[in-house]
């Protein structure tokens, strides 16, 4: 099967939202991942608005460019579902090591996403979904923050209409930080807070 024109090999990955597959690239001969949105998942009425996150997602990962934030390729439309491609990323996630670790070892894991959440913040961007299997430590060596699906810029675009409601949190409960739990206007303060509990 494809999705453009990218050849589907596996599923590597099922959430709420949305399917990742790993898949071949043939243009440029490179293996990619494609998180294409589920259509099933979600009623009518809440399509648009995942739909919009979606496109939220490609242009928050278009913007940056970091060696530990996953970087977008493509975007498109798949039989009424948007996709978004991503470089593939050949390890595992934080959630996946084996544990306990060393003090230093955590430290040397969450510094690179420190850093990497510290340029998300000065491109005007929250992450507002840090957790340990949002951060892939690949084959090479490489800490790498993924994920950008609720993203939130911190400047007042026109082109990011704020799809939460007020007093509803978005996020995963157990990293939160109160005010994102109870939906309210969170800073750069909330993704710290959900990075020291990954941390912890």
């Amino acid at each position: 099967k494809t999705i453009g024109r990218y050849i589907i090999e596996r599923e590597i990955g099922r959430g709420g939202m949305a399917i990742v597959y790993q898949a071949h690239d043939p243009q440029l001969d490179r293996v990619v991942a494609i998180k294409l949105i589920r259509k099933s998942a979600f009623p009518p009425e809440q399509l648009a608005p995942m739909t919009e996150r979606f496109r939220r997602e490609a242009k928050a990962l278009a913007k940056l460019n970091h060696p530990n934030i996953v970087k977008a390729l493509d975007y498109g439309v798949h039989e009424g579902a948007p996709y978004l491609v991503m470089e593939y990323l050949d390890g595992i996630t934080l959630k996946d090591i084996q544990k306990p670790i060393s003090v230093s070892a955590a430290i040397g894991l969450i510094r690179p996403i420190a850093k990497a959440l510290d340029y998300v913040h000065q491109n005007g961007l929250l992450h507002r979904d840090v957790k340990s299997s949002n951060i892939m430590l690949t084959r090479d060596k490489r800490i790498v923050l993924t994920d950008f699906g609720i993203a939130k810029s911190t400047e007042n675009e026109g082109g990011w209409p704020d799809l939460t409601e007020t007093g509803v949190g978005i996020g995963t409960p157990e990293y939160m930080a109160p005010e994102q739990a109870n939906g309210k206007t969170v800073d750069e303060r909330a993704d710290a807070y959900s990075l020291t509990v990954v941390f912890y």
